[in-house]
């Protein structure tokens, strides 16, 4: 068979140039252009709303990270230890659980009183000695004695409320309660 003779394509001139010459077809990448954009978006679709396991939350990491050795307080040098059920030392500095008041220790105004203060601060020993907790600022930073006034929690949970609940404390109300 014998061969067609080869025939010469002349240049054709495109607007805004004078001549210019035919590309060819980039096929091979074309031909992936369009799948990927249609599964692209199906893929981020599926991820994010079809799938079944849980994304990672704040709620599952733990945020308590202070602990120490509590210890009822004695003597003048005072660190890490308890006063009584709404005051302890830790680190050096005092601090007054902010949410709660419980009956006082140092000067009790009846016998029911120092016996619930004690207690108190018994219980609120064990509670900070139990794992890691918190120490949130809530509202002004310091009482007018210059403790730093916190909310104490574990897991998102006052360890007041704990005292509160066992009848060992009572909410804030600003003043000192009366336990006789």
């Amino acid at each position: 068979m014998p061969r067609k003779p080869f025939k010469a394509v002349p240049l054709r001139p495109q607007k805004g140039r004078r001549f210019a010459a035919r590309r060819p077809a980039q096929k091979g990448n074309a031909r992936w252009f369009l799948p990927l954009m249609i599964a692209l978006p199906l893929a981020t679709f599926t991820v994010v709303f079809l799938w079944d396991a849980p994304l990672p939350s704040r709620a599952h990491v733990p945020m308590d990270r202070d602990s120490a050795s509590f210890e009822p307080c004695s003597g003048t040098v005072r660190t890490t230890c308890v006063v009584d059920g709404d005051t302890f030392w830790y680190r050096g500095k005092k601090i007054r659980i902010a949410d709660i008041n419980t009956p006082e220790t140092s000067q009790p105004d009846c016998a029911r009183e120092a016996r619930l203060g004690a207690q108190a601060t018994e219980r609120l020993t064990q509670l900070l000695n139990r794992g890691p907790f918190t120490l949130e600022t809530a509202g002004n930073d310091r009482d007018r004695y210059g403790r730093l006034l916190r909310v104490v929690t574990r897991e998102g949970r006052s360890l007041g409320d704990i005292l509160v609940e066992e009848g060992l404390a009572e909410p804030w109300k600003g003043y000192r309660g009366d336990w006789c």
